[in-house]
């Protein structure tokens, strides 16, 4: 289930709870009880690797400046 992240704008305490992503959108309380809060937006960080991925060339048919045909 995934976790949002709330602060509450009366005692600025931040806060994170679960909840279905068809209730992301619900008015949250936080947990000192008040109800005048704001849902955080969060940055995602996604695994991997940059190295996964080829690096593409620049020569030869498809890659680099224009398709490979301008560069000497």
């Amino acid at each position: 289930m995934p976790r949002y992240e709330f602060r509450c704008r009366t005692c600025g305490d931040t806060f994170e709870l679960s909840r279905p992503m068809a209730e992301s959108s619900d008015p949250a309380s936080c947990p000192a009880g008040h109800d005048d809060t704001v849902k955080l937006l969060s940055a995602v960080a996604v695994g991997g690797s940059a190295s996964a991925a080829p690096a593409p060339s620049g020569g030869g048919g498809g890659g680099g400046c224009c398709g490979g045909g301008c560069c000497g």
